[in-house]
């Protein structure tokens, strides 16, 4: 399984995938160290749920072993989950009690999701669906400092060379760009430390608010 990233103008991740039993599992590990790795504020077994779903329905509807696409998309105070594949059949919500198991995964999308949808694509067809996640400065904070992390790895790879993933290549790099921080504020003449106690005040003043 591979993944490429776009971290402008959103956080998005794109996760190819066979339709497996055995790929949905390593797919949904894949897409919770994703959300981990960005610090999305979501609850972890919603999104399992939710990927596992999209996932397994392409395995059972669409067949195994087809390729399939997982696309992970946070922007603002949603987050998107979006699977593609190759049929253009559209799934349809059976009754409450029907007996299509489809069906009762699209009721499930609808309960746990704040919104979801199908739509036809030039090559078959998308399943996706979002979740509301927390809203307001600290939310933004976490978004802005997964986007200045993405970047920042990409500029010091030396970061993510020296470790054995790239969740611990991202805590790395954090460690490497608050030093640069520090070294550019000593360089024009301001107190490192006291650049650190105002931003520890900052962060238990929003944390405390939250």
């Amino acid at each position: 399984m591979y993944g490429y990233e776009v971290t402008e103008p959103r956080l998005r991740c794109v996760l190819p995938f066979e339709a497996a039993p055995a790929e949905v599992r390593l797919l949904r590990r894949a897409a919770v160290t994703q959300l981990a790795r960005w610090g999305t504020p979501v609850a972890e077994d919603e999104a399992e749920l939710l990927v596992t779903e999209l996932a397994t329905n392409v395995v059972k509807h669409v067949g195994e072993g087809v390729s399939a696409t997982l696309i992970l998309e946070w922007r603002g105070e949603r987050l998107r989950l979006e699977v593609h594949d190759t049929s253009r059949a559209l799934p349809t919500p059976s009754a409450a009690d029907g007996d299509s198991e489809c069906g009762r995964g699209l009721h499930l999308l609808a309960a746990l999701a704040v919104d979801w949808g199908t739509v036809l694509t030039a090559v078959g067809k998308a399943v996706w669906c979002e979740i509301l996640i927390s809203a307001g400065r600290t939310c933004r904070r976490i978004e802005r400092a997964a986007e200045a992390l993405e970047g920042y790895q990409g500029i010091s790879a030396g970061a993510a060379l020296r470790t054995s993933s790239r969740a611990a290549g991202l805590e790395e790099s954090a460690v490497e760009l608050i030093a640069d921080l520090l070294h550019w504020t000593a360089a024009r003449g301001h107190d490192p430390d006291d650049i650190l106690d105002r931003a520890q005040m900052h962060y238990e003043a929003e944390a405390d608010a939250a």
